[in-house]
């Protein structure tokens, strides 16, 4: 088995070797992505392998497990729509500016990915063509469907990086400096609920130059977040469901008391 099949089911409109859009006609404000939704290897990627073993295209490091079924139903909550990746982080990072050196990993928490041994910057260019790119168009192009989308970005953490601590944070509100307009309020929020531990900047620091957020929410000067949940807690379909359920609302009530 090349890879572990996680291909998205629902009301997908579009569908390209690069992304799913799922309610692209829902009227809502949000615009919910999910840049790391699939572990997909295209064919047209070293043949769909990587070189790396099934489990290890099932952890972290392949894709946030969890986190489209995540977005699919908090764009369903919010009546607005959603796009997913659909390939690999490890083939190309759409989460990354495009001269980020960890555009394409060599390795990955320990894992090597012979599949990018010797990738050059021709082969790069092909991904970026191939998956990169148009992932990003489309985005955009959604992102533009109304002068006041809101972006949430919906993204899955591991409980425990090899060697490192277990990190304690049931749902992490990555923001960058430049813009805490909604971060900020809805991590107030969520540290209202008495079961959470919320992470402010956790496990990642929120900003990175030309990442997805920074391109399509800084930049034109969109509202925005980007919630990270720990992917054990969202392990399954039923959990996806009630996390979205349960965050839907906060936003909205988040985002209402924006000045």
């Amino acid at each position: 088995m090349p890879y572990v099949d996680v291909t998205l089911t629902g009301d997908a409109k579009m569908t390209t070797p690069a992304f799913q859009i799922y309610g692209e006609d829902r009227p809502g404000r949000w615009l919910v992505t999910c840049d790391h939704a699939s572990n997909r290897v295209p064919p047209a990627i070293n043949g769909g392998v990587l070189g790396i073993a099934p489990q290890d295209m099932a952890r972290h490091i392949a894709w946030d497990p969890g986190a489209a079924g995540v977005s699919i139903a908090l764009g369903a909550a919010l009546d607005s729509p959603v796009i997913c990746s659909d390939f690999s982080r490890l083939v190309i990072d759409p989460n990354r500016g495009e001269d980020d050196p960890t555009l394409v990993m060599r390795l990955y928490d320990g894992t090597i990915i012979p599949g990018n041994r010797y990738v050059d910057a021709a082969e790069i260019e092909r991904r970026k063509e191939l998956l990169y790119r148009p992932y990003h168009a489309a985005l955009a192009q959604l992102a533009a469907r109304r002068p006041d989308t809101v972006i949430v970005a919906i993204h899955s953490f591991t409980p425990c990086l090899r060697g490192r601590a277990p990190r304690p944070w049931h749902i992490g509100i990555l923001h960058s400096h430049l813009d805490t307009r909604l971060s900020l309020p809805l991590i107030a929020r969520l540290q209202q609920e008495p079961d959470l531990c919320v992470g402010d900047n956790q496990p990642y620091n929120g900003h990175l130059p030309g990442d997805a957020i920074d391109r399509h929410a800084l930049v034109p000067g969109r509202h925005n977040t980007l919630i990270e949940l720990r992917n054990d807690l969202i392990a399954t379909p039923a959990d996806q469901v009630a996390w979205a359920a349960r965050l839907a609302p906060i936003l909205t009530e988040v985002l209402a008391g924006l000045a």
